[in-house]
């Protein structure tokens, strides 16, 4: 890694006022823009690398105007249409999914009646059509499969529709450009069509579609169609390859383009190598198993190799990039089954952390990445995303992820060669996260990126009491509490690599940060914490879950960690499927909104793992029963993003919100870190020792079984716990011989 290098650091001009009250807008340039609602809006998602594809439940790409289905790659929308006419008409769904393994989409057709010159030419329901589909190595492959159950032969035609508007995802999502590239005239091949785009960056972009027996013919436009005669009983089969090349990329081979089923083995074999690596959860309940089992398979598929290790990219269709914050949290919730996910997101930081300063990217020595972008835009600068450090917890929660996984698994060379990135990090924390010097963390609201940079980074997500928003810079109330968080944990490694010095140093500073915030944040009408200091250090008197991750960091008093669980359970804040993210007695709440008043899976889990930190099972148990319940009405029980904070309604399923990514990672780990948070599993590596701290069960779980919870040294245990009245009992199913097992209740 280079020296950070010597440069001045920019004078930071504090902000002009945005509003003077609850009326005001506060522009969000980077708003998702929601169109007019699709007839239907469920999806069928894949995803593998830096590609996934978005359908409807016909497994198709709808024309352009129609929301965000398309086959992406790099940030560019490289397929905007893809449809499939029998006889000039749609077929008729039967039944579509994704596999368990969120490896291959599969869509069952058929026939709708057709008639030419006013006689019935082919009855519904006479042919199957069988669509199965998957990403391989920068490849849609499609294998479509077509009988003839009818007593009579068939003459068909299969009209495939193909564009492509390879519109950058920021565009898709909503955001105007004043110039585009131009889309260059469509390339007949032998064997299928090739569609490009030169962009305004210098860079064309292709898509190539090849078909295996080639095309009959094409129509007008360029479209290719099939003539099939089909006997009775008969059977025929096409595969499909849609390649998606960047500049001066060549295309795979054939061989490599019409290896559906290769594909699909080789997918499976490292799914199953994944799940060999981590640890199995099996429990009573069928319902949790399948939401679990959906959470860990949305997770492989959201993780992508990075020349560091593996990494989970934050969601689909909008966030499917590396981003520092999300594939932090989304490491912590699944430490305790696979270590290795948090590794590779350790390393993936540390090798772009920012080295020097650039106001553009909100860039200063020792920072970690908010996110990083590809795509036309980004290459252009007209969005300041391409590696872009506009977040304030990013970097203490990596030293937070530093800290846990050393906890977990012992390995100290690791965190040696991760030092001089942890030392970068406290660099910036003291020297530059600290805006003005009074011993918070801030930013000051970027006007060419993020105005607000917490984890509610939504422009209207932050404000005072009646409604008005903060000048700069600006202290969220979370933001400490990982602050006294990293320096505790860095300080326990200072300890492990003889840095005593900086360790008592650590600690002490850890100890003030806690004083302090209790004296500035804590609101004794409200009960709970303010959601943050604005820049003349006037709390935003403001009841908001950010409170409740003040009790998973630790920073929270004792004293008061009851009255904050108390507020966030009561009917202002918890709406029967889990705790909102504004209450419903605040000036800007919104059920509806992104921020203000939704429900987020990932937010509940890290505030009921505050709860139990601090005794509150009660306050925990609501929280986890109300997160569970809702992942059985979702799609695939697959929690989405966040849904409307509407209080729950009996018999009747959570509001979604309309824009929310499924999946989203850090919500595919929210039941993972509740389980966890619940059997109160604590590691001891260098003991070679498994802690069950005053572990409890929900009402929903009358048993839990862990098989091959990994250890170092590959190593694992099975474990199974079961109810026993008020208490949990524990089995040791298998363990080696120097590694024990100890149960505080």
């Amino acid at each position: 890694m280079p020296a950070v290098k010597e440069t001045t650091r920019p004078k930071k001009r504090k902000p002009e006022k945005t509003a003077t009250g609850r009326g005001q807008k506060q522009e969000d340039r980077f708003y998702i823009i929601a169109g007019e609602s699709l007839i239907d809006p469920r999806r069928l998602i894949i995803k593998q690398g830096s590609a996934f594809g978005v359908f409807d439940r016909f497994g198709e790409i709808l024309p352009v105007g129609k929301g965000d289905q398309g086959l992406y790659h790099e940030g560019t929308r490289f397929l905007s249409r893809y449809e499939l006419k029998v006889n000039g008409k749609r077929p008729l769904l039967l039944s579509s999914g994704v596999d368990e393994n969120n490896i291959m989409l599969t869509v069952d057709l058929t026939n709708a009646d057709i008639y030419i010159d006013g006689k019935e030419a082919l009855k519904r329901d006479s042919v199957h059509i069988m669509r199965s589909r998957l990403l391989s190595g920068g490849i849609c492959l499609e294998f479509i499969r077509i009988k003839n159950f009818g007593t009579e032969g068939v003459s068909l035609r299969l009209d495939l529709l193909l564009d492509s508007d390879f519109g950058d995802i920021f565009e898709v999502r909503g955001l105007k450009r004043t110039k585009r590239g131009k889309i260059l005239a469509r390339e007949v091949l032998k064997d299928g069509v090739k569609l490009s785009y030169a962009g305004l960056d210098g860079i064309t972009r292709s898509t190539t579609a090849r078909f295996s027996p080639p095309p009959d013919g094409f129509d007008a436009l360029k479209n290719p169609f099939f003539e099939i005669g089909l006997a009775p009983g008969a059977t025929l089969h096409f595969e499909t390859s849609i390649s998606f090349l960047t500049g001066n990329e060549k295309a795979l081979s054939s061989s490599h383009q019409n290896g559906f089923r290769k594909a699909v083995n080789r997918a499976n074999r490292e799914a199953l190598e994944f799940d060999g690596q981590s640890c199995g959860i099996f429990t009573s309940n069928q319902q949790f198993n399948e939401s679990v089992k959906r959470g860990i398979s949305d997770i492989r598929m959201m993780l992508t190799k990075t020349g560091h290790g593996l990494y989970p990219y934050g969601g689909i269709p909008w966030y499917s990039t590396a981003f520092g914050r999300d594939g932090i949290i989304t490491a912590l919730e699944t430490l305790w089954i696979n270590p290795e996910i948090a590794r590779g997101v350790l390393k993936y930081l540390a090798a772009r952390q920012a080295r020097d300063f650039d106001m553009k990217r909100a860039a200063e020595p020792g920072k970690i990445l908010h996110e990083t972008r590809d795509g036309e835009m980004a290459n252009l600068g007209e969005i300041p995303f391409a590696l872009y450090y506009g977040s304030v917890d990013s970097t203490p929660l990596f030293l937070m992820l530093a800290g846990e996984y050393w906890k977990r698994t012992g390995d100290l060379e690791f965190i040696r060669k991760l030092w001089k990135h942890i030392e970068l990090a406290l660099l910036w924390m003291d020297n530059y996260g600290d805006v003005d010097g009074d011993g918070f963390l801030e930013y000051v609201p970027d006007k060419n990126g993020l105005i607000n940079q917490g984890w509610k980074d939504s422009a209207d997500s932050v404000f005072h009491k009646n409604g008005e928003f903060p000048e700069g810079p600006v202290a969220l109330c979370e933001v400490q509490g990982y602050c006294y968080a990293a320096k505790k944990h860095v300080a326990a490694l200072a300890m492990q690599t003889d840095k005593q010095e900086l360790a008592k140093r650590l600690s002490r500073e850890a100890d003030e940060l806690r004083e302090n915030f209790d004296r500035f944040f804590w609101d004794s009408k409200m009960g709970a914490y303010a959601l943050a200091l604005d820049g003349n250090k006037k709390p935003c008197r403001v009841l908001a879950s950010n409170a409740g991750h003040c009790l998973y960091s630790g920073i929270a008093h004792n004293n008061r960690a009851r009255a904050v669980a108390m507020a966030l359970t009561g009917d202002w804040m918890f709406s029967g499927w889990g705790i909102r993210t504004l209450s419903s007695r605040e000036a800007r709440y919104n059920p509806i909104s992104y921020h203000n008043g939704s429900v987020w899976p990932h937010d509940n889990a890290i505030i009921a793992a505050g709860f139990l930190k601090y005794g509150l099972k009660h306050e925990f148990m609501d929280v986890f029963t109300g997160l569970f319940e809702a992942s059985v009405y979702m799609q695939f029980q697959r929690l989405p993003e966040l849904f409307c904070g509407f209080h729950r309604r009996r018999g009747q399923a959570p509001t979604l919100y309309p824009v929310a990514c499924t999946p989203q990672t850090w919500a595919s780990g929210a039941l993972l870190m509740m389980l966890k948070s619940a059997l109160g599993l604590e590691f001891e590596p260098a003991e070679k020792r498994i802690i069950l701290r005053n572990p409890v069960l929900p009402p929903f779980l009358q048993w839990v079984t862990l098989k091959k919870l990994p250890l170092t040294d590959g190593k694992s245990v099975d474990l199974n716990m079961k109810s026993y009245g008020d208490g949990v009992t524990i089995e040791v199913a298998r363990k080696p011989a120097d590694v024990s097992i100890t149960v505080y209740k």
